[in-house]
């Protein structure tokens, strides 16, 4: 099956594109009408009236004028893109040739030549409207195509009078060049004009990104020249007053070389914040930014779980990066339609709240947060090799043999926290990727007796004896604390 679509996606990797595909389809539509005209009207002639040189005649006329409108049809779609200029001389040959043809048609018809049948009236009519549908895509405005479609209903009325015709066979054979005409110029038109539009979505789309990417540098920039700005403009300050200081055998000027040092210091680690707050991903953020992304490209994109709490601050920023790297490997590879993305917490402590026994549940008593990733659309020869397949832990040799600095900046960042992660072919066109965190268990609630209720008078008695204090029933709120003479009395924390 993939042989008889590769032609869809390309004989070269990358694949082609939505936009291109559009465009493709649309194109061979346009090819598909000269393969039409050739084969309703055209083959037909050689064998009416038992052929004759006469049907060999109208056969090389249909052939020509099919393959003029072809090449018409290619050129004005490229002008409608903006890839050339306007076909002016080809529109006016195509109009010249098809009017022409209809005059013939209509002389050969009133000499009694060719038979006034249904069959010569399919011929004449269809004769005029492949060519109006490929005028019309080479004519600028609607008003020359309105023009251009009634001229040529009135023209072929008129002709059709002047060579003897009745009255409405003349109206019939006018109204069906302007039906069919502006049918097949309007399915044309609308045609390239929908390609048009697709093409500057796309590039819409990509300058946005654009400008969403010189936004964010702007922004660490900004960030960057806050924190750094006042911090130097300090240093600059304090190290000429160290060097005067210094010409002048002073002693401050080894302090002030202190707060240098110390001032260097702290835009060292107010610089790795920002950096770190630029690097980090939030995952609620990245799995609705996905889920736009994937809608806007046309792929159906399905969030199932999504609970972030729970999880800390490390965790999210990782499997964040996951999400983001899923999704640009699911936009740039394949042709897919769905995705879905899970995220789930499994396993758990046997006293942590939730009525879940971790040891039960996965004979481990470990819990874990796995994100997974699934697409289809996967050819069935390129899966393996487009991001690698393989499990194992993320930080070791794992299989993934993708070559891309994606999976390898994923590996590393699940690697800091023990993570694994699987990517490959599912064996039915899909690929999924999985990535596990370890989470810790959460820590058993000691008994120190505040939930505790007293029983009686005595267990009072007994906790305010334990603490020193009378009313005092927490001992971790309280300490000893010995004065100078060698007492020890009782105080809160």
């Amino acid at each position: 099956m993939s042989r008889l679509t590769g032609w869809w996606h390309g004989w070269s990797k990358p694949a082609r594109s939505n936009m291109a595909k559009v465009e493709l389809y649309t194109r061979w539509t346009f090819h598909g009408f000269t393969i039409v005209e050739v084969g309703a009207i055209g083959i037909p002639q050689l064998f009416a009236g038992g052929g004759g040189q006469q049907g060999s005649w109208l056969f090389l006329l249909v052939m020509a004028h099919s393959a003029v409108t072809g090449v018409l049809l290619s050129t004005a779609m490229d002008w409608r893109l903006g890839r050339r200029e306007q076909p002016v001389r080809l529109v006016l040959g195509v109009s010249a040739l098809t009017g022409g043809g209809i005059i013939t048609l209509l002389v050969l018809g009133s000499t009694g030549s060719i038979p006034q049948d249904t069959a010569y009236a399919f011929l004449l009519v269809g004769f005029a409207g492949f060519g109006l549908a490929a005028i019309t895509l080479g004519l600028r405005t609607t008003a020359q195509r309105v023009y251009a479609v009634l001229g040529a209903g009135a023209g072929t009325t008129a002709f059709s009078l002047l060579f003897g015709l009745e009255w409405y066979n003349a109206a019939a054979n006018g109204v069906a060049v302007l039906a069919t005409g502006s049918s097949l110029g309007f399915s044309c038109v609308f045609s390239a004009w929908l390609v048009n539009v697709v093409w500057e979505l796309s590039e819409a789309r990509e300058l946005h990104t654009r400008l969403a990417i010189a936004e964010e540098r702007l922004r660490f920039g900004r960030d960057l020249h806050d924190v750094m700005g006042r911090n130097l403009a300090v240093i600059a300050l304090k190290s000429e007053l160290a060097v005067q200081l210094a010409e002048r055998d002073r002693p401050g000027a080894v302090a002030q070389m202190t707060e240098v040092q110390q001032i260097a210091q702290e835009s060292q680690r107010e610089v790795r914040e920002v950096v770190r707050g630029y690097r980090e991903a939030d995952l609620h953020t990245e799995l609705e930014g996905a889920r736009g992304v994937l809608k806007a490209a046309g792929i159906d994109c399905r969030i199932k779980g999504g609970d972030v709490g729970g999880l800390s601050a490390e965790v999210q920023s990782a499997l964040g990066w996951v999400v983001r790297e899923a999704t640009t490997n699911v936009l740039r590879h394949g042709d897919a339609r769905r995705c879905t993305v899970r995220l789930s917490q499994t396993g758990g402590s046997a006293d942590d709240g939730s009525g879940v026994d971790g040891s039960a549940a996965n004979g481990s008593g470990s819990r874990e947060a796995v994100l997974t990733v699934e697409n289809d659309g996967v050819p069935a020869a390129g899966a393996g090799t487009r991001a690698g397949t393989g499990s194992g832990p993320a930080g070791k040799d794992s299989g993934l043999s993708g070559t891309g600095s994606g999976l390898a900046g994923l590996r590393e960042r699940l690697a800091a926290l023990d993570g694994t992660l699987e990517a490959g072919s599912t064996g039915d066109g899909c690929f999924l990727l999985t990535a596990r965190v370890p989470l810790p268990l959460p820590l058993p609630r000691a008994d120190t007796g505040r939930d505790r209720p007293f029983s009686d008078a005595g267990d009072a008695a007994d906790a305010s004896n334990e603490t020193g204090m009378t009313g005092v029933t927490d001992v971790t709120d309280v300490t000893d604390v010995t004065d100078e003479a060698g007492e020890t009395r009782t105080a809160r924390k």
